[in-house]
């Protein structure tokens, strides 16, 4: 787990704020004061990634970030389990906690289902959804069908499954901390001049020890096991989203989760979303192109209040 204190040479300068609601210590980010903004995060990332939006954003909203279970300054419990079904758990007790409400979901890689899940169980609590190169898993038909489409031509999900076959996978993610640079790389940024000493510490902190990659392990193993469990939604919960604004923000040089893939889920959860598409953007669209990404937010905001 990385200090709580740590800044990473003020590129994360965030006091941090902890709960046990979900039964473990729990980091997250809460700057500002309005309208709630909440960010998740995915794989292997943490809070840290949501750094460009936190300070754009926090002079006029509330943004929260949380750190999922086994990521960034959360704990990483021995006797949890690390699924999709965890997470949306997890956050499911701190937004309670908290008592957000009139929530604008803003959700990069798995805090896309994890953030769904959220809006299934209780849509009420949303007003806005954002995807940023993040999937919208919402009671689609052909969900499962898009999900084997994509793994079956992704870099990082053919690695996945080779690796779960060979028995590697969780020998391999133990040593993230040092290897970080090219799980990164494997699931796809183009901009290089972001590499620098910090910026490779910030990702590869959280991961000291085998012990501490229990949520990078957990999610990819519950891929490779087919044990992730997608919340499906109430009719209810269907109609309320289709009525909130919704804005995809798409790096099109996406190979972990290609556009042709998710962005037609992104339009039948939300037929009236708008979409915006990122030329030579990769998955991790918050490092490749977070200037053009915060103005896109901020223009969604201000045009949505």
């Amino acid at each position: 787990m990385i200090p709580a204190a740590e800044t990473f040479d003020e590129t994360f300068p965030f006091p941090p704020h902890f709960t046990a609601a979900a039964g473990f210590r729990m980091h997250y980010v809460d700057e500002g004061s309005g309208p709630v903004i909440l960010c998740l995060h995915g794989e292997p990332t943490w809070g840290y990634m949501f750094r460009h939006v936190i300070t754009a954003l926090a002079p006029g909203h509330r943004v929260v970030v949380p750190d999922h279970m086994g990521f960034g300054k959360s704990a990483t419990p021995a006797d949890r389990s690390y699924l999709l079904q965890d997470h949306i758990d997890n956050l499911e007790a701190l937004v309670l906690e908290l008592g957000l409400r009139d929530i604008t979901l803003v959700m990069h890689d798995f805090g896309g289902p994890v953030g769904m899940g959220l809006a299934s169980r209780h849509p009420e609590l949303i007003a806005r959804v954002v995807s940023v190169n993040g999937p919208t898993p919402f009671g689609q038909p052909d969900l499962l069908d898009t999900l084997t489409a994509n793994a079956s031509r992704s870099p990082w999900f053919r690695w996945i499954a080779e690796a779960h076959d060979r028995d590697s996978l969780r020998s391999t993610l133990g040593h993230l901390g040092y290897n970080i640079l090219s799980t990164l790389k494997l699931n796809g940024f183009q901009n290089n001049s972001i590499i620098t000493p910090t910026w490779l510490r910030a990702y590869g902190s959280p991961f000291p020890t085998a012990a501490d990659t229990l949520g990078a392990i957990g999610w990819a193993e519950g891929f490779a096991q087919g044990a992730h469990t997608f919340e499906t939604p109430s009719d209810h919960a269907r109609e309320h989203l289709k009525s909130c604004p919704a804005l995809a923000i798409w790096g099109m040089a996406d190979d972990t989760l290609a556009a042709d893939h998710f962005l037609p889920l992104f339009r039948a959860a939300f037929p009236n979303g708008q979409v915006n598409e990122l030329p030579d953007t990769g998955h991790y669209s918050l490092e490749d192109n977070p200037a053009i990404i915060t103005a896109l937010l901020k223009l969604f905001l201000d045009t949505t209040a």
